[in-house]
């Protein structure tokens, strides 16, 4: 049965507080009607600062989709952790392991956008180390004892109830980021289908004497919408999926590498590229991929189509895949 993934950035460009309230109770329906369903994971990521309302407090969001479903797991793809304080996060992330019996997966990355880092006074220039100092502090954290931690001795509780410790993996596209996640003994995530940095990380597995393993992006990731007409459907909400390929594009430089990478300027462009694809039922149940991740409210997609395609993919697709 492949992986199943519904996934929310909670983007709506121009939207007002009472409409983007609507949007946030709709996505927690959707995550518990695809929980209801068997769907296996909710995925969420943090933004700030974004014009287009992009979700900036993922783990808020993780807590409330936790309430509200019994067995799906949330992952926070990704986390920007330099802009968080290390035991702060430690706290949230222990509490959100009891509150969800172990459910919750965070990939921590150190983000690309400068100005993300402008908002909240950090020093860009700095990312690695305070990269490495949140990681070893919240591994650190998580184990209930007291530890010395910038001068001073402190100690985090509750302890999670996760073995060893809630699933934390290191994210990115650089060999610093495969070096990082090797010489903590932590998985890895690349950002991309990137085989030659997953034979690297292993190589720095056997040279520090720690053990891993790599969730790594197929080479072919599609972000899908499920309808009965696809023409129709690109013709009138097409420009959604272009706006946030156009976002996407324009925080990405040369250097980052994405599995979400879309060079289109026109909504034609984009369905012929295939990073973005709407299909039938029986189109998307015919893919034979290894994961699926539904993207039904993107780019500020009305509530009521992001529906339709949610439950297209619960009623015909998952059936079909299960079979």
């Amino acid at each position: 049965m492949p992986v199943t993934v519904v996934r929310f950035n909670l983007v709506a460009p121009g939207a007002s507080p009472a409409e983007l309230g609507a949007r946030y109770r709709a996505a927690l329906e959707m995550a518990a009607y695809a929980d209801d369903r068997g769907v296996t994971t909710v995925q969420t990521e943090e933004h700030h600062g974004a014009e287009n309302n992009w979700l900036p407090s993922p783990f808020a969001f993780a807590g409330a989709v936790f309430g509200a479903t019994r067995r799906v797991a949330v992952t926070v793809s990704a986390v920007i952790g330099p802009l968080h304080d290390p035991l702060r996060l430690a706290e949230e992330i222990a509490v959100l392991d009891l509150l969800s019996g172990g459910r919750l997966v965070t990939v921590a990355g150190i983000g690309y956008r400068p100005e993300e880092y402008e908002q909240f006074g950090v020093d860009f220039a700095r990312r690695g180390k305070l990269q490495d100092e949140l990681l070893q502090t919240l591994l650190r954290a998580w184990t209930g004892e007291p530890f010395p931690y910038r001068g001073r001795t402190v100690r985090v509780t509750p302890r999670p109830g996760s073995e060893p410790h809630p699933l934390l993996l290191v994210g990115g596209s650089s060999r610093a980021a495969a070096r990082r996640a090797a010489r903590l003994g932590l998985p890895f995530f690349p950002s991309a289908h990137l085989p030659e940095l997953e034979a690297y990380y292993k190589e720095r597995l056997a040279e520090c004497g720690t053990e891993g393993w790599v969730m790594m992006p197929a080479a072919e990731t599609a972000l899908l919408h499920v309808a009965e007409d696809p023409d129709r459907a690109w013709a009138r909400y097409g420009r959604h999926f272009l706006h946030e390929a156009r976002t996407y594009a324009s925080w990405q430089s040369g250097t980052v590498r994405s599995a979400v990478k879309s060079t289109a300027t026109s909504v034609a462009e984009l369905r012929a590229e295939g990073v973005y694809r709407i299909l039938t039922p029986e189109q998307c149940a015919g893919l034979g991929l290894d994961s699926y991740v539904l993207h039904p409210l993107a780019g500020g997609m009305p509530v009521e189509e992001g529906w339709r395609s949610l439950q297209l993919f619960c009623e015909r697709v998952l059936p079909a895949l299960e079979g």
